[in-house]
């Protein structure tokens, strides 16, 4: 950019050393202007001739030349510098605007860590992340970078995430917790166990994605390119005519003056600000999106999320935490924690989720050895006997399996117990739902969508509570990963012809229902490789509020690419039409074709910024 600005410069200079020369002098006015020319357009000719020997004849750069060149040919000296002038300082504002849209992306991509800590025979080893093997030590001093997905060992920490999910609060890190690579480690020395391959990693997969992004263009952004391609061509034999056949035609005109209105003609048509500012609103509605922890794989997804119609989730682990915890206890005969403890004793046996949690919710230490005999009945729960009394842990059948009356419960999983054939209560256990996600139906709805749906493989009861709690319009339950994309498609359906609808998931079995919508969105922090991999989208702070700023940027990316398309075709319409009747001449031009590209690429740093 420094060599940018001193061609600029430089031949600023010496166009107004020339303007200033008295005519009296006429050989060195001249030669400032050759000069000042020359500093000028020497790289704009240089790129026409390299487009043209690789086959690319109908670009901006041969349009400025032929243009600039045909001025000077006319003895309209100043007109031909300022058209390449005008030109640079363009390229200089599109330089500066691709820069800025790059380094918002590079932040993403400085996750990257230069070598690895690795703990090998008693001795730390410096070496790169992708040498490293699962199952290996690490080594993170404060202020390191985490190179690779692990388990802390030991040590505690607080770890900076803003790189991967743009959350500006340090989070703490504890033993026996998932540690991602990306973060920064902030104080304490952690010890890791290697969990995934550095190319397996969630910062080798962002790198990834960030990289392939530019690949998938938007319908707006391949419309531009076949735009481009047609009407250059159009306008230079315009161009031509228009210098040709007037003179030929119309008694008394000349062709000097509709030369020089060809060439006016000329610079104003070139469809630089079209070609540079729409796939740049793209690139900064990307790069925006990433500011906020949204990695979006390619301008087509931003275009389909601004033309979103139906939200489509999955219930575990993307609307809840995944994790079953102990929600309600309702004892009888006894008190809540006496009723806990029996039940946490008796599935003792089991490893089943409902099982840890109630041993977790448990305020004393479960002891298996009360236990005399123990048998787990599938589907149904466990039979016990627990300091020789008869203890049944289970769901409703297994009490009407032992023709026990019992009181109904909901609310989510409901466990009963039942001791020597007497009910003594029932607990509920629940997935929690994320704190973010109870608002989230509320804020799709504001940003244009009409239908919110859940579907979950989960029992209808808890399907039905978890949906009216989050205000969604419809819910299916019980369903396998097959089910989804049927249901996926019978929504699909019943879209309107523009509408789309985007999926929302986070597991293995979520990866065909993502592959199969509009646009896939998967939770990166926590969520499966193969969902990461079919998604479009991924969120990496694991909120499903995110969803609601992706589609707000989306929209706002659309309408910028918008704005500039109407921008360029109006301001360039209006002065082709001028510039053909002389109404203007050669500097209105410049503005047509510079000016409004300085406005169009200003413009699409509102996509980079990110703001809702």
């Amino acid at each position: 950019m420094k060599k940018d600005i001193a061609v600029i410069v430089s031949g600023a200079v010496l166009l107004i050393a020339a303007m200033l020369m008295p005519d009296t002098l006429s050989v060195v006015k001249l030669i400032l202007f050759i000069a000042a020319f020359a500093v000028s357009a020497f790289d704009v000719l240089i790129s026409a001739v390299k487009g043209i020997t690789k086959g690319n004849i109908f670009n901006e750069n041969t349009l400025m030349v032929v243009a600039a060149i045909g001025a000077f040919c006319i003895r309209e000296y100043p007109e031909a510098v300022f058209v390449m002038l005008f030109y640079r300082v363009g390229e200089l504002f599109e330089e500066y605007a691709v820069k800025k849209s790059r380094k918002s992306i590079s932040d993403v991509m400085n996750i990257c860590p230069e070598y690895a800590n690795v703990v090998r025979d008693g001795q730390i080893q410096k070496i790169d992340p992708d040498e490293v093997q699962i199952g290996e030590l690490i080594s993170i001093a404060a202020g390191e970078k985490v190179p690779l997905d692990g388990i802390v060992e030991s040590g505690s920490s607080f770890v900076d995430t803003s790189a991967l999910t743009g959350e500006s609060v340090p989070r703490p890190v504890a033993v026996g917790e998932e540690i991602l690579s990306g973060c920064i480690n902030q104080n304490g020395v952690l010890t890791v166990r290697v969990t995934k391959s550095f190319e397996d990693s969630t910062v080798s997969r962002i790198l990834d994605l960030v990289e392939t992004a530019s690949a998938k263009k938007s319908k707006s952004e391949k419309f531009i390119t076949k735009f481009a391609k047609y009407y250059t061509p159009i306008v230079l034999a315009l161009a031509l005519l228009l210098a040709v056949l007037p003179p030929l035609l119309i008694e008394g005109a000349t062709f000097r003056d509709y030369v020089y209105r060809a060439l006016s003609f000329l610079v104003v048509s070139c469809p630089c600000a079209l070609v540079i500012s729409v796939p740049l609103a793209f690139f900064g509605g990307i790069g925006g999106a990433a500011k906020k922890g949204i990695l979006v794989k390619g301008g087509s997804y931003l275009e389909s999320l601004s033309q979103a119609e139906n939200a489509v989730f999955d219930k575990t682990g993307t609307l809840t935490k995944g994790v079953f915890a102990v929600r309600e206890v309702h004892p009888v005969g006894m008190t809540a924690d006496e009723l806990l403890e029996t039940a946490a004793t008796a599935e003792s046996i089991s490893s089943h989720p409902i099982a840890q949690s109630l041993r977790e919710a448990c305020k004393t230490p479960v002891s298996s050895d009360r236990i005399e005999s123990a048998e787990e009945i599938a589907g149904h729960g466990v039979s016990a006997k627990i300091d020789g009394k008869n203890v049944l842990v289970g769901n409703g059948r297994l009490m009407e399996s032992g023709q026990i009356p019992y009181e109904k419960a909901d609310g989510g999983t409901v466990v009963y117990t039942a001791i020597d054939g007497v009910f003594a209560g029932s607990i509920v256990i629940a997935d929690e739902i994320k704190a973010d996600a109870k608002t989230l139906a509320g804020t799709l709805r504001q940003c244009g969508l009409k239908k919110t749906v859940m579907l979950t493989g989960d029992t209808k009861e808890t399907a039905e509570r978890v949906a009216k709690e989050l205000g969604f319009d419809a819910v299916y339950s019980e369903l396998l990963p097959g089910d989804k994309v049927s249901k996926l498609e019978e929504v699909m359906a019943n879209a309107s012809q523009r509408g789309k609808t985007i999926y929302v998931g986070d597991g293995i079995n979520d990866a065909p229902v993502l592959a199969r919508a509009d646009v896939g969105i998967a939770m990166g922090a926590l969520g499966s490789d193969a969902a990461i991999e079919a998604a479009d989208v991924v969120i990496m702070t694991d909120e499903p509020s995110k969803i609601g700023t992706a589609v707000t940027i989306a929209k706002k990316t659309m309408r910028i690419a918008k704005e500039n398309i109407i921008l360029s075709l109006v301001i360039k319409i209006a002065i082709l039409i001028l510039c053909s009747l002389n109404v203007v001449g050669m500097g209105v031009a410049v503005f047509g074709d510079v000016g409004v590209m300085v406005l169009a690429v200003l413009n699409s740093f509102r996509a980079l910024s990110g703001k809702e």
